[in-house]
């Protein structure tokens, strides 16, 4: 009887060791996925697989939710900084920094595309050879 005792506290002993030990692990990983949700981007091996390694984003939330701005909206957007600043001539920089002092960044690339979807439109014409734009005053 007092081995059958101490086989039976044994494996409660081990049972309640193996429970601790599965709440520990629990806990541990989600400390850990917590922290790494946090981090900054991961690395990934690359396509070449040379050991190289490119960055990654990390799947961490942003602190704010952004939203997409509807299509369109940059040509919309530009050709009211066009109209302001008409008649004179305007280069896509100076449409950049006109968009920066009001708190919105547009590639220089975005901005090309603007403009011709707004000529297209004839709301915007290119002033001879050169890269400087004016609002022209048509529909869109």
């Amino acid at each position: 009887m007092a081995k059958a005792a101490t086989t039976e506290s044994q494996q409660q002993i081990e049972e309640v060791r193996r429970e601790a030990y599965v709440a520990g692990y629990a806990a541990a990983i989600q400390v850990i996925l917590d922290a790494t949700s946090r981090l900054a981007p991961t690395t990934v091996p690359s396509r070449r697989g040379r050991g190289r390694a490119r960055q990654v984003a990390s799947t961490a939330k942003p602190s704010r939710p952004r939203k997409r701005a509807e299509r369109g909206t940059n040509a919309l957007i530009i050709k009211e900084i066009l109209k302001a600043m008409a008649p004179s001539p305007v280069r896509a920089a100076e449409i950049r920094k006109a968009l920066q002092d009001n708190g919105v960044t547009i590639s220089f690339s975005a901005i090309h595309n603007a403009l011709r979807q707004l000529e297209a439109r004839n709301a915007a014409e290119q002033v001879g050879d050169s890269k400087s734009w004016r609002y022209r005053g048509g529909t869109a």
